[in-house]
């Protein structure tokens, strides 16, 4: 039976992909999501119009069958020592299926200068897709505030949390507001060869971020500053590869710069809604702290 989906999703089952391939279901859009052979599928096969292809992002061959009448695709990978590779593969099989629209998720300030080997390799991703001549979109989110989820566990246990950053502002975006973007630039019209910072509403320090968790959730919570140092063994700590422990390093100096301070209006412009800020996250997150 030939398949009606002409959207591919790659990085359907992460945090952004599983958001955004609800939103896609809601909207009775059809949808092709890429897995590897033997990955978990149990949030995807419960959406009606969602069709599990495998392959593999180091395999061309695999990527060619799995983009066989594929017009649009969104492109998401874990940050890894491998991504830039991977996201490559994609593109130039994705330029040798004739993909009409390619979104890629990036990161708020990629470059392919920056001293942030995430930004880096984001931007050189960015920098070869424009090149290869596929319409895209560049969808750069700033930290997510879904990233606190990763402190559940002390915010919960001890009250606190920590980061390397100082008095600087953020503009933090909810993953739901991601995803919501993503399905409308994939679903949409006039999106082509545009880039969008995507931030929350309002650019906020960690201690307010404290307070505010501190009034939802009743009880006092503290955020700590710490050393890059200590906050890297932390990391190796909590299980983090060596190379992505330096890179959320590096994210932070970013951020301890006031470099991710700037707040857009993007999320407001393509989905008419405006962004949820912090406050919203805590109450709609609370029982996981």
């Amino acid at each position: 039976m030939t398949s009606k989906a002409s959207i591919l999703i790659v990085g359907a089952t992460g945090a952004v992909g599983t958001q955004l391939t609800a939103y896609l279901a809601e909207k009775n859009v059809s949808f092709k999501a890429l897995t590897r052979e033997g990955a978990k599928q149990t949030s995807l096969i419960q959406y009606k119009g969602a069709e599990i292809v495998h392959g593999d992002l180091a395999n061309m061959n695999s990527l060619k069958k799995a983009l066989e009448g594929i017009k649009k695709v969104f492109l998401l990978t874990d940050s890894s020592e491998q991504a830039e590779f991977l996201q490559l593969n994609l593109v130039k099989a994705a330029k040798e299926e004739g993909v009409e629209h390619l979104v890629k998720l990036s990161q708020f300030a990629a470059d392919p200068v920056s001293p942030v080997r995430f930004l880096r390799y984001h931007g050189v991703v960015e920098q070869k897709i424009a090149a290869s001549g596929i319409p895209y979109t560049f969808l750069r989110p700033n930290l997510y505030m879904q990233g606190l989820l990763g402190f559940r566990k002390l915010i919960s246990e001890q009250g606190l949390f920590f980061a390397p950053i100082g008095n600087a502002r953020i503009s933090l975006i909810d993953i739901r507001d991601i995803a919501m973007v993503a399905g409308e630039v994939l679903t949409g019209k006039g999106h082509e060869n545009r880039i969008y910072d995507l931030t929350g509403p309002e650019a906020i320090t960690h201690e307010e971020i404290a307070a505010c968790f501190s009034e939802e959730l009743g009880r006092p919570i503290r955020f700590i500053n710490v050393g890059p140092d200590e906050m890297y063994q932390e990391l190796i700590r909590f299980g983090f590869p060596q190379w992505q422990a330096a890179g959320l390093i590096e994210d932070y100096a970013h951020y301890a710069r006031g470099e991710a301070a700037g707040v857009s209006a993007a999320v407001k412009t393509i989905t008419g809604r405006s962004p949820r800020n912090f406050r919203t996250f805590a109450q709609d997150y609370a029982s996981f702290f």
